[in-house]
């Protein structure tokens, strides 16, 4: 969502504006789920940037580097949870430290991070180190769950695109040597890589 243009900084206090940043991996309803607390923590709908669909590892984030780069001294960015501007102590640490230096507090739910006063850096830090926390957590439950899926037989990789029977009439007729294997892709409607594919599984011990 694009912010609306404003004359450059400085005006004084009485310009500083909230700008809001959202992030959500893959539920789209937990977007939403942000865009409402921003929108009641006094963030106006045209100030708030969003990202949706990326994880909070790493810093290649257009809605955030937007939303960065439209904060001005004085300013306040707006997130509704600090696990959504980044998941690691290093990467919020670095983050907070670039707002101070250019002079943006930063504010986590109703919660304002002052980072000139020791007790909010204090209470930025132990947030952070939930926020981390929480994400190995969610990383190792979710390793924990494929590994038992595994156990079970639930995940079994891709299912083959051709049948038992297709795959052995595909093998029977490269090995004639009369089809290439872009024939072989065209006689079975798929593509070469399926075809190798195919043909490594049937030569496989």
């Amino acid at each position: 969502m694009n912010v609306a243009m404003r004359a450059p900084f400085p005006y004084g206090p009485a310009m500083a504006i909230r700008i809001g940043y959202a992030r959500c991996s893959t539920n789209a309803q937990d977007l939403e789920a942000q865009m409402k607390a921003l929108l009641g923590l006094g963030v106006a709908e045209d100030r708030i940037y969003m990202d949706h669909g990326l994880t909070g590892i790493g810093r290649d984030r257009p809605g955030l580097a937007q939303a960065l780069a439209a904060l001005r001294e004085g300013d306040t960015l707006v997130l509704a949870k600090l696990d959504r501007l980044a998941r690691s102590v290093p990467d919020a640490r670095d983050i907070a430290n670039e707002l101070e230096g250019r002079g943006v507090t930063l504010a986590l739910g109703a919660a304002t991070y002052d980072p000139s006063d020791p007790m909010g850096r204090m209470f930025f830090n132990i947030v952070a180190s939930f926020a981390e926390f929480e994400a190995d957590l969610i990383r190792m439950r979710n390793r924990e769950g494929m590994a038992i899926a595994r156990a079970k037989g639930k995940l079994r990789g891709k299912k083959p695109k051709l049948s038992e029977k297709q795959g052995k009439e595909l093998c029977r007729m490269h090995e004639t040597g009369e089809y290439t294997i872009s024939d072989l892709a065209e006689v079975f409607s798929v593509s070469r890589p399926t075809v190798y594919r195919t043909l490594q599984r049937r030569e496989a011990p």
